[in-house]
């Protein structure tokens, strides 16, 4: 439905690279990086907002390389919505059907069926300045849906809302692509929008695409380095990998399921790894005995590191916690299944 070929822009400051990514029809895409990798400059070029120096832009079989913005039938929200503060919720809903000069009629109809379907149609009277922050992202979202884009472009549409707001707005989104089966691509720092809404993720890094998958295959299967530590994937050491399934790490023997020679890196959640005080049978896991240096409470999840030859951070529930009946200095053992432990190659590309 979308595909972005070979497509590189350097605004000096940011650039983007030879990015290549293609998008279906319905699907809903996310953009992960940290700040500075280019993922707004990304969608700014798909909206048109940038021509690109190098490359092409494909939407629905159609070349919009080179196609004005305003003839793109794509819309876009940035997290700062960007309403128009003169003109009523109604007003600003139905400018673009009004700038196409629409008949009045379906303006009216179009505005109401959007308003209703962002659950503000109560609100069409009042200006952007007396609505909460939710109430005005979902204007901008709305007033972007009413055009019935081919692409919904959204920038961090979540990120400057208060924690309830944005849980509620994350399963509004949710509810919304499956009323309209509208294409969406979304950028967010936020991994709970990621597995909430994503169908398919792009890990951005230096104005490159360094990884694409869905959230599984991103969050467990990092291809590198940088989308290891990027995800969260704590438990990150070098090793020596050996065809029958095993990476040696500093003297520790550790069954792997994809296995592979050479130098490696080995990356374990730290969600995966179950602690006891007590010996736990091998069946086919990992076994490794160690004593705790470090636990540290976070919220409802305790972190606990543990020194096995080899640091290993744990994380469990509080109930999973106080079970264990363990503290700092304690021996204990930890356990993980080979397909927990995932291996790359350590001259995985890092998107430089």
């Amino acid at each position: 439905m979308l595909i972005i070929d070979s497509v590189s822009k350097d605004l000096g400051e940011f650039a983007l690279t030879d990015v290549s990514l293609s998008v279906g029809d319905g699907e809903y895409f996310i953009i992960l990086g940290p700040t500075g990798a280019g993922k707004t400059i990304l969608l700014e070029t798909i909206a048109g907002i940038y021509s690109p120096d190098a490359g092409r832009i494909v939407l629905n079989d159609r070349d919009i390389t080179d196609v004005p913005a305003k003839d793109r039938n794509i819309g876009m929200v940035y997290q700062d919505y960007m309403l128009f503060p003169h003109l009523t919720v109604e007003e600003n809903i139905s400018f673009g059907l009004k700038s196409r000069r629409a008949d009045s009629d379906f303006i009216r109809r179009k505005v109401q069926e959007s308003a209703e379907l962002l659950n503000i149609g109560h609100l069409l009277h009042r200006y952007p300045g007396t609505l909460s922050g939710g109430e005005q992202q979902r204007t901008a979202i709305a007033r972007a849906l009413v055009m019935e884009p081919d692409a919904l472009l959204l920038d961090e549409p979540l990120s400057a809302l208060d924690v309830k707001t944005r849980e509620s707005l994350r399963g509004e989104l949710a509810r919304i692509h499956d009323a309209t089966g509208t294409t969406i691509i979304h950028i967010t720092h936020n991994f709970e929008e990621v597995f909430d809404l994503a169908d398919r993720v792009a890990v951005m890094h230096r104005g490159s695409v360094v990884q694409v998958g869905t959230p599984e295959e991103i969050f467990r299967k990092p291809n590198s380095d940088f989308v290891a530590d990027f995800v969260g994937m704590e438990n990150l050491f070098c090793g020596e990998g050996s065809p029958d399934g095993t990476v040696m790490v500093e003297g520790l023997r550790i069954q792997v399921e994809n296995g592979m020679p050479g130098p490696v890196s080995l990356a374990v959640r730290p969600e995966d790894i179950h602690l006891s005080k007590t010996a736990l049978p091998q069946n086919g896991k990992n076994i490794l005995p160690g004593c705790i240096r470090t636990v540290r409470q976070a919220g409802g999840l305790v972190r606990i590191c543990v020194d096995a030859g080899i640091p290993v951070m744990v994380v469990l529930t509080r109930q999973g916690f106080e079970e264990a009946g363990v503290g700092s200095g304690d021996a204990v053992y930890l356990a993980f299944r080979p397909s927990a432990a995932h291996v790359y190659s350590s001259g995985a590309p890092e998107g430089d």
